[in-house]
């Protein structure tokens, strides 16, 4: 499997399942370091929590808390992603020499796609149900969301090459969770029709960790997500997805490493 593993660090307040733990500047480049060593390809940083009930914070405190850490993870020579959908956060960490941008507005904001042309950095578009940036508690009943979410992309592939940027760069994500609403199922028909999205040629990248769509179908709460997030990421994986985003990087690597010695059994003589 050529899948690369994104190490999930938040440097927020409230983050649904680890807001507060990495806002000291030690505590995230420690976290990052220590997810490097469980095999994270690259570590994506993330100074605002987009989940429902989060704050709002300016631009300048998510430049302030993500700058310290950029640098000192650079010196270590770790490949970063920022999540971010504001274009001055977008322009100070690519600057810094960030290599991604994780998008959760999939680029709505038209000031980032200047940015973008500039840099050309790798970009994550992830579709989301609504246009605003955080994810959203409402149901979406939506009959077949796949293909709702494949004209998206498409559309916006469109765009962006229009503009200059380069289609190689851009990695698709479906999105996952409230992201996609309340209701379990488009998460699940998402991920039951991974393979669908391969046909628009792009990268993909899935992002389903200690989501609510997990909670929803086993009936527990984020701290018990472990087993059900493994699941579906070693589905996502199967799928042949090229990222996967996730907060326990460890379990994944080790899941991943017992399935290709599974697949090469004469490596084990």
């Amino acid at each position: 499997m050529a899948l690369k593993i994104l190490g999930i660090v938040n440097v927020t307040t409230d983050s649904f399942s680890d807001g507060g733990r990495y806002l000291n500047p030690d505590h995230a480049i420690s976290r990052s370091l220590d997810l490097i060593r469980d095999g994270a390809s690259i570590i994506d940083l993330g100074a605002v929590s987009s989940h429902p009930d989060s704050e709002n914070i300016s631009a300048d405190k998510e430049i302030e808390r993500l700058t310290p850490i950029i640098k000192a993870l650079k010196q270590e020579n770790i490949t970063l992603s920022v999540d971010t959908y504001k274009p001055r956060v977008m322009e100070e960490v690519l600057r810094l020499g960030v290599h991604m941008i994780n998008d959760i507005t999939a680029l709505a904001d038209e000031k980032a796609i200047p940015v973008i042309k500039d840099y050309q950095p790798d970009l994550v578009l992830m579709f989301s149900s609504k246009s605003q940036a955080r994810a959203d508690k409402n149901k979406w009943y939506e009959q077949d969301p796949v293909d709702k979410i494949e004209s998206f992309f498409k559309e916006k592939l469109d765009q962006l090459t229009s503009y200059g940027i380069k289609r190689e760069k851009v990695i698709l994500d479906p999105g996952m969770g409230f992201f996609l609403g309340a209701n379990p199922r488009p998460s699940l028909k998402v991920l039951n029709d991974l393979s669908k999205f391969k046909r628009l040629g792009q990268r993909i990248l899935v992002s389903t960790s200690r989501k609510s769509f997990i909670g929803s179908v086993l009936k527990n709460e984020v701290h018990e997500r472990g087993a059900g997030t493994l699941a579906t990421e070693i589905w996502a994986a199967l799928q042949g997805v090229d990222f996967i985003r996730t907060h326990d990087v460890k379990s994944l690597t080790d899941a991943i490493t017992m399935i290709q010695a599974i697949q090469s059994p004469d490596l084990y003589d």
